[in-house]
């Protein structure tokens, strides 16, 4: 599947343009002015707090390629490093996102992840391939609220061309429940104005210990137009919608995957191991979901409990602990020939982030980022190799 079209065609309508420390404004024939066009400003220093417009663009165009990178430093200091775009003259954001999350990547902690829409390659370079539409103008901005500078390179990549019939503009909106709430789902995204397209998320989990064997029994839940209690699309788990199965590991594909699972090495021999960091994303780039006025895309925080043979004392111990969920404690049938006695769902908090992408013909604005809330609890573990995560 190819999202963007027949590359063999030849569309002489576009005008192609790139923005760039080294044509900052992405005026014709203005590139490379600097130091005689011998690379005299690829990059630049930004200061603590500073907010630099990153592009300021007239309309009618298509952004089709971000490019970014500064060095990689501790997660709070990734994570602060925060992405904005305004669309047509609108004073508040229809984009507001750490970067890192941005480009597929929770937790501020970057790894080589190639996707669909999006590539992190070598763990450095940042890319995407969202396709940003906009009417009038569009105006990109990013700032650092960390607590160091950073050294900036970018390029942004775009055509301008007249408004596609049926073409939305991307909102981008960053949330943290830390922790969640016991039996209320998380909220990946909701109150966006229809018609629109839920495009995906880039969903982090800082998971808090317990004594469940297993964080991600929890469904995907999408809601749409006038929905009540239930939803009309509802997944089987949460490893599910990431497209694997029976745990979930380190993996990448086109449309979904796990890039990033920290956990202890003595504990990572198992699928079903507790990780204390993961990020997923998932693009419905195949299997569409619009909505005709509103939506709501949520995922319950549900674990699992598993007594083995010779230890059945624990069902009661552990039901004494946990509130079960599904359809309790589940014996016999199946886990006859296997080593466990019992098997049961439960319900669970843990620490819940999620980037959500959503095209919308109508301009909306999103909540800004709250930074100290999305730089809480990230930093590295004792286990984890400073600057290599």
């Amino acid at each position: 599947m190819n999202p963007f079209g027949d590359p063999a065609h030849i569309d002489a309508s576009l005008d192609c343009r790139s923005i760039s420390f080294e044509n900052p404004t992405g005026a014709r024939g203005a590139g490379g002015t600097a130091a005689a066009g011998r690379k005299g400003a690829p990059n630049r220093r930004i200061e603590v707090g500073e907010r630099v417009v990153l592009a300021d663009v007239e309309g009618p165009g298509r952004v089709r390629h971000i490019w970014m990178t500064f060095r990689r430093a501790p997660p709070e200091q990734m994570r602060a490093v925060i992405l904005e775009v305004f669309y047509d003259g609108r004073a508040e954001p229809s984009i507001s996102v750490p970067c890192v999350d941005f480009f597929g990547l929770a937790h501020g902690r970057t790894v080589n992840c190639v996707t669909a829409l999006t590539a992190v390659q070598e763990g450095r370079g940042l890319n995407a391939y969202f396709p940003m539409p906009f009417a009038k103008h569009i105006r990109i901005e990013l700032t650092n609220a960390g607590t160091h500078p950073i050294l900036f390179y970018y390029q942004i990549d775009y055509t301008l061309e007249a408004a596609a019939p049926g073409a939305g503009y991307l909102h981008v909106a960053f949330t943290r429940e830390n922790p969640t709430s016991l039996k209320r789902d998380f909220t990946i995204a909701k109150g966006f104005e229809g018609p629109g397209r839920f495009l995906g998320c880039v969903v982090g989990i800082r998971v808090l210990p317990d004594d469940m064997i297993w964080y991600g029994e929890g469904e995907f839940k999408f809601y749409r137009d006038g929905d009540g209690a239930n939803p009309t699309i509802c997944g089987t788990g949460l490893e599910d919608y990431v497209g694997t199965a029976w745990g979930m590991g380190m993996h990448t594909a086109l449309y979904q995957g796990a890039p990033l699972v920290v956990v202890p090495s003595s504990n990572n021999s198992s699928p079903l191991s507790k990780p204390d960091f993961v990020s997923f994303y998932r693009w419905h780039l195949p299997d569409p979901l619009i909505f005709q006025r509103e939506m709501k895309a949520t995922i319950q925080q549900i674990g699992a409990l598993m007594v083995p043979k010779g230890a059945e004392h624990l069902v009661e111990e552990l039901g004494a602990r946990h509130l079960l969920a599904g359809n309790g404690w589940i014996t016999g049938g199946d886990l006859a020939a296997s080593r466990l006695h019992a098997f049961a769902l439960a319900e669970r908090c843990d620490d819940y982030c999620a980037a959500a992408f959503v095209y919308a013909l109508k301009a909306q604005s999103v909540p800004r980022v709250n930074v100290p809330a999305a730089i809480a609890d990230i930093g590295w573990r004792d286990y984890e190799r400073k600057g290599s995560a």
